[in-house]
Order: structure tokens, then sequence, then C-alpha cells
């Protein structure tokens, strides 16, 4: 089903998900980025330069987020311009014990920031929370309706 203009207002939520993050997502990320930092894979390191732990790579955190918009669009080509600020960081705890559990948990809340029908538009504004406390702000993606 194509998403038209005319069916979006401002306000309009178009989604919500919750990502489950691993500390494995962070090496398998570090592998396919190249970011090797061992603040995103070593705890003692992480803690040696006061960080309450494992942290997430800030783009994948960026990159996890906007799938809500690339999702609910259906062409991750139609987002034309994606932007945002790093708050907190995310940190991922160390799930050795219950390899299955999620280290960390992202949630992302999409909803119709603006519509722009000059210019075949529409911004979607996210709100991105890990532990209650939001790790990204002013995230806004831009994405081209025909």
């Amino acid at each position: 089903m194509a998403i038209t203009l005319s069916e979006l207002e401002v306000g309009q939520e178009i989604g919500r998900s919750s990502i489950d993050i691993t500390r494995l997502d962070l090496v398998k990320y570090a592998g396919a980025s190249g970011d090797f930092n061992p603040i995103h894979w070593n705890e003692s390191f992480a803690r040696g330069v006061d960080l309450p732990g494992v942290i997430a790579h800030g783009m994948f955190t960026m990159g996890t987020a906007v799938q809500l918009v690339t999702e609910w669009i259906g062409d991750p080509g139609a987002v034309i311009d994606y932007q945002t600020r790093f708050t907190r960081p995310v940190v991922v705890e160390d799930t050795t014990a219950e390899p299955d559990a999620a280290g960390a948990v992202v949630e992302v809340v999409g909803v119709v920031g603006s519509v722009d029908p000059d210019n075949s538009t529409a911004r979607i504004d996210l709100t991105v929370t890990a532990g209650g406390q939001k790790v990204l702000v002013k995230a806004q993606a831009v994405v081209r309706i025909w």
C-alpha cells in the first residue's frame, strides 16, 4: 500500500518499535563499519574512560532508529534527509550468562512533524529512548512521497 501526502496529518503516529541490542550486535556493527573503538566492546576500557559501561556506536543507534521510517515508507531510498543530536549513550549490558537476553532496549516512536505538498515530502520526528532516557533528540527524517 502506497502512502500519499493527503493521508498524512501533523502529529499522526506512523508507528513504534522496540529494538533489542546485544553486545554481539555491536561486534557485528564494528566489523561492518570498521569502528573497533574498545568503548563498544571492552567493559573495563569503557569504565576506565568514565563511561557507565560498554556503549552502542552512535551511528548504530541512529541507524536502528530510522528503520521505523524505512519500514513505514517501504523504500529506504525515499529517505532524503536524516539528522539527529546524540544526548546519552546507549549502555549495552553484558548478557553472557543469558546470551539471548537484550543488553539494551531502544524504543522508537515516529510522528508526522510536517507535510510539504509543494516538495512532495513529509518530515517524520522520532522519539528515541533507552532505559526511559532520550538518547537522540531532534531526530528527524525527511521522506519523499510520490
